[in-house]
């Protein structure tokens, strides 16, 4: 099949775009607002843009009514900092609720019962618990041209390693980590690893087998078909509709 993009609304790309680019890295960053509100949100228009000096971007879109900036948009530009943490399976659920649109004077740690940690060189907090975090300094913000979307870049000013995940050679135990990822509305955990070639025996097991589900839905079910589901990334809570 093919699409004219042209023809699309945002909304029919959005879905094409995360149903496409899978799995995709969650940053899941942590804000204060200039009031000294704690934000949290799960992004994963998220990518590494730069090694010396290190730097990350984030993709940010507006709230579901299509019109109202972000709180973790409004307190990046505002402060100039923000902390990205790595998304793991045992914080899936706080993650995922973190991802509600909650009023701006509502400290979203509290709201779905995390801890604060101190950062070392920013003032947003990091996350107890994430066992990777990036302090960040905005660097650059580049606004779409209806001024709604913005690419922020950062450069990651302080980064944060659980000592157990830190190995002698200066590289990362991935394998420990059990990182998720977002597949369209939903999540994938990383349990898996290979360097190609595969034997053959390997690669028959997975020719046609659909992924395996970890919850209780049934194998043809996607959140982009309940009112939970917003082309903003918000999570709904059926109140905000």
């Amino acid at each position: 099949m093919h699409i004219d993009a042209e023809n699309l609304t945002a909304a029919e790309s959005y879905k094409l775009l995360i149903g496409s680019v899978i799995p995709r890295p969650i940053a899941w960053v942590s804000t204060l607002s200039a009031d000294g509100v704690g934000n949290l949100a799960p992004i994963s228009f998220f990518t590494v843009v730069g090694r010396k000096p290190p730097m990350v971007s984030l993709s940010i879109q507006p709230r579901s009514d299509g019109v109202t900036l972000k709180d973790s948009f409004v307190n990046m530009r505002d402060t100039g900092e923000f902390v990205t943490h790595l998304a793991t399976l045992p914080q899936a659920l706080p993650l995922h609720l973190s991802a509600r649109e909650f009023e701006p004077d509502e400290d979203e740690f509290d709201m779905v019962g995390l801890k604060k940690v101190p950062s070392s060189v920013v003032k947003p907090p990091r996350i107890e618990g994430a066992p990777i975090a990036f302090e960040c300094v905005v660097e650059m913000i580049v606004p779409s041209p209806d001024g709604l979307n913005h690419l922020v870049v950062g450069r990651v000013a302080q980064f944060y390693i659980r000592d157990d995940l830190y190995l002698p050679n200066g590289r990362i135990d991935t394998g420990a980590v059990a990182p998720i990822g977002r597949l369209a509305a939903e999540y994938t955990v990383v349990n898996n690893a290979f360097v190609p070639p595969l034997d053959s025996e390997t690669l028959a097991r997975f020719e046609g087998r659909r992924m395996q589900r970890l919850d209780q839905h049934d194998e043809g079910y996607s959140m982009i078909d309940t009112a939970e589901w917003s082309p903003s990334g918000s999570v709904m809570r059926g109140d905000e509709k």
